[in-house]
């Protein structure tokens, strides 16, 4: 009897350790799931941003490594830029993850370059945090042999801007290391930034990395694939909209509408947990007053970096008129002759700076302090549009070759006047004879547990809870065994139950196994969804103990706050641990990527 020989393996790319994680959760598949399994991996493969080729392993002072944090998918997307230019120039490069960062390397890496974002309030993002608080500890090493490079990415509409870029970069200098350029700090209009510190890293770098020995990496000969799709951040898909619908009662405080746009003819995929990016124009009647409180004409012809554009155009679909930044505040401090602005940008009153951020359009800036601009100037001083992320609120194996959102419109009185969001304005007008350029953001830390079977947990208020329409939809196509548990808050139950029958609908058929409410002003006492962890915190403890991945959506400045510290005294309670050691022990779920978080 002949004995069958199994094919030898081919060599790894992975390190041992997730070798062994991936054979332990292999080991008791059937074929047919294996199978699955193997074409599911593709599939998830071909979502990923290209890479030409996978470089054999070399040591860390024989190549550049590329490092970066990211939330919303930035700095992935400026540090594959990075490396990509970096080996196109010949050199040996390394890109990787802020958490899948070896820290004991550190000690060895010669070149770095970190790329990493600061959110809210001066945090790192959730993929950076175990490498910051390593960087910054005791145990960080001396690295007296390391020449690097940081660039922060920021939004200067808050007062914390880059401060995790601007620490890095001062924590690795005290460490003993070098500069290889000096720090970038990249507000919204990132490649403004980005591009010029890239080419600054280029030219340092390949002076002095070719000059370190064995520097030659073999490079397996393979054949680069082209991606699918042609559509993307900087050329983005003109969606049509298929369906526009407010989904609160007409008595509700705030409008919140349910969006299903086409990507058909795109190319387009995304997995449950990625976001959308809309490239907006700005609302026609915050243009309007712009002009007449500036007395500009619209129809002035306005040249700037090489284009010529009537300002009423590059004010509706070029400039950044919704968000006040440290730069603006500057310049027209000096425009009106305000000591009052030029006070409040002084650190001494950061609190006061930081509430005129918060409480302030630009708008309102150039009402209250009035000053001379001309067309050419403002043009010149308004940073650009960017595009805005929504989490996306669909499963595609549900609704095909559709994008659905959920969208909370910016629509408000203060100081006398009407206000509107830039984005949610021009979705909320957005009829179904319109069109919306959008593109893909992957979000690869906001993901559903590979193994089916494993329990999640949900906890989303507001127009949070998009993302979990797509997991829910996600799980009951699949038929996925582990149970799902939805925690959702609002207002009031009556108005504001986004998704009310759906949620309901999921309940009777087994696709929801169970959900939590909070609607803080239907009673004298505020619910919130973090009183209702702390109500349930033996349930919700048990699930986390047997294996449940937990995940948060929702606003980053309060709520996950008050849900993370709930979070540590269901721990701390239910575990019989000390703050601390919940504070650890949620950490760790956070660095396994069992505790997720989809933060704004």
């Amino acid at each position: 009897m002949n004995a069958v020989v199994s094919p030898a393996p081919a060599p790894s790319p992975l390190p041992e350790e997730k070798v062994r994680q991936l054979d332990r959760l292999l080991d008791g598949l059937a074929p047919h799931q294996l199978y699955w399994v193997a074409a599911h991996s593709a599939a998830f493969a071909a979502r990923q941003p290209f890479s030409a080729a996978p470089k054999a392993e070399v040591v860390p002072g024989e190549r550049v490594t590329v490092l970066y944090g990211s939330q919303t998918g930035n700095a992935r997307r400026i540090a594959e830029q990075l490396s990509k230019r970096l080996e196109a120039a010949g050199l040996a490069v390394r890109l990787v993850r802020a958490d899948a960062y070896p820290q004991r390397e550190l000690a060895q890496e010669r070149y770095l370059a970190v790329v990493i974002s600061t959110q809210g309030e001066g945090e790192p993002p959730d993929d950076a945090r175990g490498l910051v608080e390593f960087i910054a500890g005791r145990r960080a090493p001396r690295l007296p042999s390391l020449q690097f490079t940081v660039l922060g990415l920021g939004d200067s509409s808050y007062p914390q801007f880059c401060a995790i870029g601007r620490q890095l970069d001062a924590r690795l200098a005290e460490l003993g290391g070098t500069r290889l350029a000096a720090l970038g700090e990249a507000d919204v209009d990132i490649d403004a930034v980005a591009a010029p510190w890239t080419n600054t890293v280029l030219e340092h770098a390949g002076e002095v990395v070719a000059k370190a020995p064995s520097l030659a990496v073999r490079v397996p000969n393979l054949q680069a694939v082209p991606s699918r799709t042609i559509y993307s951040r900087e050329q983005p898909f003109e969606a049509a909209v298929l369906a526009n619908q407010r989904i609160v009662s007409r008595d509700s405080e705030r409008e919140v509408r349910h969006l299903e746009l086409s990507l058909e003819g795109s190319g387009l995929d995304y997995a449950p947990g990625d976001a959308l990016g809309v490239w907006p124009q700005n609302p026609p009647a915050l243009v309007r007053q712009w002009l007449d409180v500036l007395k500009l004409d619209g129809g002035t012809e306005v040249s700037h970096e090489g284009r010529s554009l009537p300002l009423a155009r590059w004010l509706g679909g070029e400039r950044e008129l919704t968000r006040l930044t440290r730069s603006f505040v500057a310049t027209h401090s000096t425009a009106s002759g305000s000591g009052d602005l030029a006070r409040v940008l002084q650190p001494e009153h950061a609190a006061e700076f930081a509430r005129l951020l918060a409480e302030y359009q630009p708008i309102d800036l150039l009402r209250r302090y009035r000053g001379a601009w001309s067309a050419d100037a403002l043009v010149v001083a308004l940073r650009s549009l960017t595009p805005r992320l929504y989490s996306i609120a669909s499963s595609a194996r549900a609704v095909g070759e559709e994008v659905h959102l959920t969208v909370a419109t910016v629509d408000y009185l203060a100081h006398g006047e009407p206000h509107w969001g830039a984005a949610s304005s021009f979705l909320a007008t957005s009829d179904e004879d319109g069109r919306v350029p959008v593109f893909i953001e992957p979000n690869e830390r906001f993901r559903l547990p590979a193994d089916p079977s494993r329990d999640i947990i949900m906890i989303g208020p507001g127009t949070g809870v998009a993302p979990f329409r797509a997991f829910v939809q996600e799980r009951r196509e699949i038929a996925a065994s582990g149970r799902n548990w939805l925690l959702f808050g609002n207002r009031h139950f009556s108005q504001d139950f986004l998704y009310q029958l759906e949620w309901q609908d999921a309940l009777k058929q087994g696709a929801l196994h169970r959900l939590d409410l909070a609607f803080s002003r239907d009673a004298a006492d505020k619910v919130y969804v973090q009183h209702r962890l702390r109500e349930h915190g033996r349930e919700l403890y048990a699930w986390l103990k047997d294996g449940a991945h937990l995940y948060v959506c929702g606003d980053a400045t309060h709520m996950a706050k008050d849900v993370h510290a709930a979070l540590i005294d269901v721990v701390a309670t239910h575990g019989g641990q000390s703050p601390e050691d919940a504070k650890a022990w949620l950490a760790d779920l956070l660095q396994q990527g069992r505790y997720a978080r989809d933060v704004y």
